[in-house]
């Protein structure tokens, strides 16, 4: 096992579980080295649109809604920097993959009861000094839809993540709640369908400080955010969305893959 019998307990009462010192410093310095390449890429390129989680125009935009099977980049509101890299890094790219494929990880996402874990999303989170934008309160699940519920988020802290630079903040059992809203996708428009509009209790919100090398497993129906980075640091991240194979994947799911490229899992078969 790679998770004590202490930290499942906290992972189910909480919906979340930080584990220091996770990912060795070697692994951390191939990965940004690698985002660094494909971002310069993007740039030059000029083949990114803005992204904000403020702003619902990604649900009409082709490159978005076209990127599950892809590598794109996605620009910042402002400046020409990249807010972050999506959505098959974890299998369209060797270094990422390598990152994503480990016997520890995998043996995390097993101790959970994953019976047939599936890679379905990566993303790598730039948060640029001044400019990293904010990522609004939101649950794994409402996007990575699955019956039942099964989606698990795999977060890394690539920099030191403080409240000045915009670590994670989550409710503590903010997983029991019901989840309010679900981003569906008909044809080429995904658009959120709202079941409650109260709003998660954010006052009982924690923040999540991480130092480089940290990993945060997320339940997918656990509530969280992270605020715009305010300092002079960056803070980097990557995040990987696994899902149970044995759990229905919808159709509604704004994440789409071509035939030529299914999801995987750890292993390959």
């Amino acid at each position: 096992m790679v998770l004590t019998a202490a930290q499942l307990t906290s992972f189910r009462d909480d919906g979340y579980l930080v584990i220091e010192n996770f990912v060795a410093e070697s692994s951390l310095t191939a990965l940004r080295q690698r985002a660094g390449e494909l971002e310069d890429q993007a740039i030059a390129e000029d083949a990114s649109t803005v992204f904000s989680t403020t702003d619902p125009a990604h649900g009409e935009d082709p490159w978005f809604l076209e990127s599950g099977d892809k590598i794109r980049g996605f620009f910042e509101a402002e400046g020409r920097r990249l807010n972050k890299l999506g959505h098959a890094l974890h299998d369209l790219d060797p270094v990422f993959s390598d990152f994503c494929r480990t016997p520890e990880l995998a043996g995390a996402f097993a101790d959970l009861g994953m019976h047939m874990p599936q890679l379905v999303q990566s993303m790598y989170i730039f948060k640029h000094p001044n400019i990293g934008g904010e990522v609004t309160w939101h649950t794994d699940h409402s996007f990575l839809w699955t019956e039942p519920r099964s989606v698990v988020g795999a977060w890394f802290a690539i920099d030191d993540a403080t409240t000045e630079n915009g670590c994670m903040w989550a409710i503590p059992g903010g997983h029991a709640l019901d989840v309010k809203s679900r981003f569906v996708r008909e044809g080429n428009v995904a658009t959120t369908t709202v079941f409650d509009d109260t709003g998660y209790p954010i006052d009982q919100a924690v923040a999540l400080p991480a130092s480089a090398g940290t990993l945060i497993l997320l339940d997918g129906a656990l509530p969280h955010w992270s605020d715009r980075n305010r300092s002079a640091h960056p803070r980097h991240a990557f995040t990987l969305h696994v899902v149970d194979g044995t759990a229905d994947w919808q159709d509604e799911n704004w994440l789409r893959r071509d035939d030529s490229l299914p999801f995987r899992g750890f292993v390959d078969a």
